[in-house]
């Protein structure tokens, strides 16, 4: 039965009287759903999301293995059921869980920026992988001394650098992209950061000594040393000293032994955060256990209260 439509004292409207309905549509709201791989996303906006260095040549890597395990895969949305494949896959190829993390999180800003740009509709859900605390290496005084000597015979710039790495923590990147007006007054100012937040910390002696130099046309203290010849000398270096198979010793290293001197000379873990440049405390906290001294009051209630033979 057709229902029809009706005034409001009961009398039936003709069909004739009904006012006439219209549908526009507008080809300006209406566009092609694009496909898009890995590759052709990181070539779009890879140099928008990572400054050149040594990390954008990490992500190009990962982004590059994502992607050859997904076979060149185009897609319109990412899905959970491809974030789960592809940890799977990097399980299966020997990846930790610090690895896994490092290679999702160069996936997730990959995808948000697409997401957000328009060029795929949806994104999955990351979530962080357990991961173990490993052991921290750092160095003690005497492997610093002969390690830094025989940088300083190789090279006087690199010997410069790896003082002022070691008294600052600041990371290599961050020492090399140092102009002249970013150190003065007995402080460095870090404005080129991981975190992408600035942060300016004072410098020991032995640091200011390091950058009071001649600029002789280079635009920072450390413009003139170049990363693939530092690492070179560092390598001889640390093979002379009896370090050569210690994996764990890499220019990184210098950072971790910046971090566990201040936290094992008693300095708290919310300075050592702020010095670091770290993001949360919770990065901080992987030095933690250094600051033994806090538990020293321990011994002395045990030594109070136990039995005596």
């Amino acid at each position: 039965m057709t229902q029809g439509r009706y005034r409001s004292d009961g009398s039936a409207v003709r069909s004739q009287e009904w006012p006439p309905y219209r549908i526009e549509y507008s080809n300006s709201d209406i566009r092609l759903v694009e496909e898009f791989s890995l590759s052709e996303l990181f070539a779009k906006y890879g140099d928008i999301l990572w400054e050149p260095g040594r990390h954008k040549y990490n992500v190009t890597f990962f982004i590059g293995e994502l992607d050859e395990i997904l076979l060149g895969r185009r897609f319109s949305a990412f899905g959970q059921d491809l974030v789960d494949d592809l940890i799977g896959k990097l399980r299966a190829r020997g990846n930790g869980n610090a690895t896994i993390n490092r290679k999702m999180a160069a996936l997730s800003k990959l995808l948000r920026k697409a997401h957000k740009m328009g060029d795929i509709l949806s994104l999955p859900e990351f979530r962080r992988q357990k991961e173990r605390a490993g052991r921290i290496r750092f160095l003690d005084e005497e492997e610093e001394r002969r390690l830094f000597a025989a940088i300083a015979t190789r090279d006087q710039d690199a010997y410069r650098l790896c003082v002022f790495l070691v008294d600052t923590g600041c990371r290599l990147g961050e020492a090399l992209g140092l102009n002249w007006n970013d150190v003065r007054g007995g402080r460095a100012s870090f404005w080129i950061t991981k975190s992408a937040r600035s942060r300016t910390v004072p410098l020991t002696e032995r640091a200011q000594a390091a950058v009071r130099i001649p600029r002789q046309g280079h635009k920072g203290p450390f413009a003139m040393v170049r990363p693939a010849p530092f690492r070179a000398i560092w390598n001889d270096a640390k093979a002379e000293v009896g370090l050569g198979t210690d994996k764990q010793v890499v220019p990184h290293v210098l950072r971790h032994t910046c971090a566990s001197r201040l936290v094992q000379g008693g300095i708290d873990m919310r300075r050592v955060q702020m010095w670091l440049g770290h993001q949360t405390l919770q990065m901080t906290m992987r030095y933690a256990h250094l600051a033994t001294s806090d538990l020293d009051s321990c011994v002395v209630v045990l030594e109070r209260g136990g039995a005596r033979g």
